[in-house]
């Protein structure tokens, strides 16, 4: 039975935090602990989380604000559960970010955590929704309105991050798949099949490969097992279609073999397809070459608010897929959620997002993108290229006038081709054009008509814009991208080598918002200290009498308004 939890917003007389000494106790307060329970704790709205459980009159459910919390620390930190359930118990910083002021309040099974995650994924797949990003997104706009954090300018990165799968050959992963066929099968059906699987049983998948030496050999050894699998999904299909073991090996036959009517021949390497299946345990993981390296796994995007005058810059959005994902589909994806929530007008992003779709969606949600670079070969600098003139653009993006830079304007027509366009220009300006005469100018005479006509497409007109916001962004001085690494490191920094120690979508997901969210966390802390660093100096540099008297009633007066607003917030939402 879901039942909300406001027990912490009624501080108790006596507990293990107030017997500690007041500095500590203001030490606590002003510390991540106490920024996470006055940030996020309280924020988090619970009620949506009621869905998860029955409506019967039963037990009540452990506080879904502490086991949500438990697994953005879990994230934030790198805790393994067992280190997680230690914090929860003896680490007086995790109680007190979790609303709890005493050792003995709180006790639950660890096991209540693996239930609560099981709840959320049956969840969003029967729903398709993440009740984990909806509260990231509430929690983070209800901090973006209490810090006035301006969001209308966002950068955008993103990074690739693995599973916790082994990484094993395709050799591998053909005999463990068919391992764990054999060990789905009933007692019976194993020694009806024996023979089928005898060669692939005595030994590990690591150890069947571990004998063969060369490429050709391995080669040999995938057909040979392809034959065999082939064999068996014959003979299997009819009782075992429906089994996920079945199933599995099946997508792993189908991403390896070409098949006729008579034969089975495997796939060459440089056959297989990026999609291809990656592990027997998590079947959404992606292969992906980037930079000249190999990555097995999913990308994680994130918009991050980058305002120069905001008091600190948060993360908005984080956005995972598997790692074939384009970057230019999953910036067009976030920019209606974050035009509707942010009132996003521009976006600051490296040079990987681009593409004629992602041009239009820009276009129409009156977003300005700011690229540090430009995909594609490099125009000519001898010539003069369409980005060296100015460019107007109608409602639905299309261009009706240039300006070039020797100040002439030409009108846009339609062209003969489709989606072509023409610009013409004046022949007498043109002839005495210093461009002109330099052999810089792509415009032409007509045959018949003696104006100047420069030609293009649509796909020439949104490279050029983006060339043009790029090059003012890099002649303004400020390349608000840059600091977009950090943050992309902040969030994997507590997964070693970018593994996170989950596997699949859904739990890849959850935990990169749970990074995500103590990531802001942080960001606040930062803020917070570096305030009372400016009020302290500020104090220093004006003492008064008076002063040293009331200052220990007004930071008692300003610590319990304080703890009253937050409680009021919280109660409210």
């Amino acid at each position: 039975m879901y039942k909300a939890n406001r027990r912490h917003l009624q501080p108790l007389l006596i507990s293990n935090i107030q017997d500690l000494p007041e500095k500590h106790r203001e030490r606590l307060e002003q510390s991540w602990a106490g920024v996470f329970y006055r940030e996020t704790f309280c924020r988090l709205k619970e009620e949506p989380f009621a869905v998860l459980y029955e409506g019967l009159p039963s037990r009540p459910n452990i506080p879904v604000n502490v086991l949500v919390g438990l697994e953005t620390l879990k994230a934030g930190f790198g805790w393994s559960d067992e280190e997680l359930y230690d914090h929860y118990v003896f680490d007086l910083q995790v109680r007190y970010a979790l609303g709890y002021r005493d050792l003995k309040d709180g006790e639950f099974d660890v096991r209540t955590l693996y239930n609560f995650r099981r709840r959320l994924s049956q969840y969003n797949q029967a729903q398709g929704v993440n009740l984990l990003e909806r509260a990231f997104e509430d929690i983070t706009d209800q901090q973006i309105q209490a810090l006035q954090v301006k969001t209308g300018w966002q950068r955008m990165d993103s990074t690739q991050i693995a599973s916790n799968i082994m990484d094993m050959s395709r050799l591998q992963l053909l005999v463990e798949a068919i391992q764990r066929l054999y060990r789905m099968l009933s007692e019976a059906d194993q020694q009806r099949y024996a023979p089928e699987f005898a060669a692939y049983l005595s030994q590990s998948a690591r150890q069947f490969a571990y004998h063969l030496k060369g490429k050709e050999a391995t080669h040999r050894s995938i057909q040979q097992v392809g034959e065999s699998i082939w064999v068996m999904l014959s003979k299997l299909q009819a009782g075992y279609g429906n089994e996920a073991a079945f199933q599995v090996l099946q997508r792993f036959f189908d991403d390896n073999f070409h098949v006729t009517e008579q034969s089975v021949t495997a796939k060459l390497n440089e056959e297989i397809e990026a999609g291809c299946l990656q592990s027997c345990d998590d079947l959404e993981a992606t292969f992906r070459r980037k930079a000249e390296k190999e990555y097995k796994g999913y990308v994680a995007n994130v918009s991050e608010s980058c305002d120069p005058s905001n008091p600190c810059q948060l993360i908005t959005l984080v956005q995972v897929a598997p790692n074939v994902a384009e970057d230019s589909d999953l910036m067009q994806a976030a920019l209606p959620v974050l035009k509707q929530r942010t009132g996003l007008e521009k976006l600051n992003t490296d040079g990987g997002y681009g593409s004629p779709d992602l041009d239009q969606a820009l276009h129409s949600l009156q977003v300005e993108h700011i690229p540090t670079a430009i995909k594609g070969r490099q125009p000519d600098p001898a010539k003069l290229g369409l980005a060296a003139y100015a460019i107007q653009v109608d409602a639905q993006g299309l261009p009706t006038q240039l300006t070039c830079p020797h100040g002439q304007v030409g009108p846009v027509r339609l062209g003969a081709k489709k989606s072509a366009f023409l610009a013409d220009f004046d022949p007498r300006v043109c002839q005495n054009c210093p461009f002109h005469l330099a052999g810089q100018c792509r415009a032409k005479p007509g045959k018949r008509d003696p104006h100047y006509h420069l030609d293009f497409n649509l796909h020439e007109t949104q490279v050029a814009r983006r060339r043009q916001a790029k090059d003012q962004q890099k002649h303004s001085g400020h390349n608000l991208r840059a600091a977009v690494e950090a943050t992309m490191r902040s969030i994997k920094h507590a997964f070693p080598g970018g593994k996170l120690p989950v596997r699949g979508l859904f739990r890849m997901t959850s935990m990169m918002i749970a990074s995500a969210l103590m990531c802001n966390v942080r960001s606040i802390l930062r803020f917070l200290q570096a305030q009372r660093k400016l009020e302290k100096s500020s104090r220093a540099g004006q003492p008064s009498a008076s002063s040293h008297v009331f200052d220990p009633i007004l930071a008692a007066l300003s610590t319990l308004l304080c703890r009253l607003s937050y409680h009021w917030v919280s109660f409210s939402c």
